[in-house]
């Protein structure tokens, strides 16, 4: 495998994105990893390459970096009060923004190919890659929200609201208990999205709580429902890249 940090210049600034491929074939197909709110670490890092290992060249962004260069929760001084500062400082239009400077990257990359995107957000960028599957529905064929949150909202900027543009195929894995995403929130994207006609699919994972595909997570990793979220992302990678 291939792997290297790389600073992608966007108007804001430099934002430092971790990009992964398999080291002989290609040119593979973009997959896009967006991160949850705790920050870019190296437990991301391992599921981009787990993406990366069957066939994909990945490019997994830190989202904060119009403020810091380096946040996780686990690092000297990071806590949840400054994460949240730095997940409220994110908008749809901003990742938006952040994911036209990866297409252009990519685009003068050999081992990308131009074809059909996947993405992939948890959590915090589950309403990102959601926005972005109808910003880019020209490019992003295959998007997956796992735990997202904010997925249908009043807010004006609430993903559902351009959910219609979506040519591709979209995913939604939600946890059984997830005061983040509750049922009713779920239940109402699920009666949007079903008078839009776009190819959609919620499911629900039985047993599992917010963030449970995270190996790290402590007492919430839910090894089964997160080794199915694999199986279900890869089949529509496949499907569609």
């Amino acid at each position: 495998m291939i792997e290297t940090e790389t600073d992608l210049e966007t108007r804001d600034g430099a934002m430092n994105t971790f990009i992964t491929h398999p080291e002989e074939g290609g040119p593979h197909p973009l997959v896009i990893f967006y991160m949850d709110a705790p920050g870019k670490r190296e437990e991301l890092h391992d599921m981009a390459r787990r993406i990366a290992t069957v066939g994909y060249y990945v490019m997994l962004p830190n989202l904060y970096y119009r403020h810091v260069r380096e946040f996780h929760l686990g690092m000297p001084g990071a806590t949840r009060e400054r994460m949240a500062e730095l997940m409220g400082a994110l908008s749809n239009a901003m990742v938006c923004e952040d994911t036209q400077v990866m297409l252009d990257y990519a685009a003068g990359q050999e081992v990308a190919g131009d074809g059909p995107v996947g993405a992939v957000g948890y959590c915090m960028s589950g309403p990102f890659v959601f926005a972005a599957a109808a910003e880019f529905a020209d490019r992003i064929k295959a998007a997956a929200s796992l735990h997202g949150v904010r997925l249908y909202t009043d807010a004006d900027d609430s993903p559902h609201r351009t959910a219609d543009k979506i040519q591709g195929e979209i995913y939604f894995g939600c946890a059984e208990t997830d005061s983040w995403a509750p049922p009713e929130m779920v239940e109402a994207l699920d009666g949007h999205l079903a008078a839009t006609g776009i190819n959609y699919r919620i499911e629900w994972y039985p047993g599992t709580g917010h963030g449970f595909v995270f190996p790290q997570r402590e007492g919430l990793y839910h090894k089964a429902s997160a080794e199915r979220h694999w199986e279900r992302l890869f089949a529509m990678f496949s499907r569609n890249l």
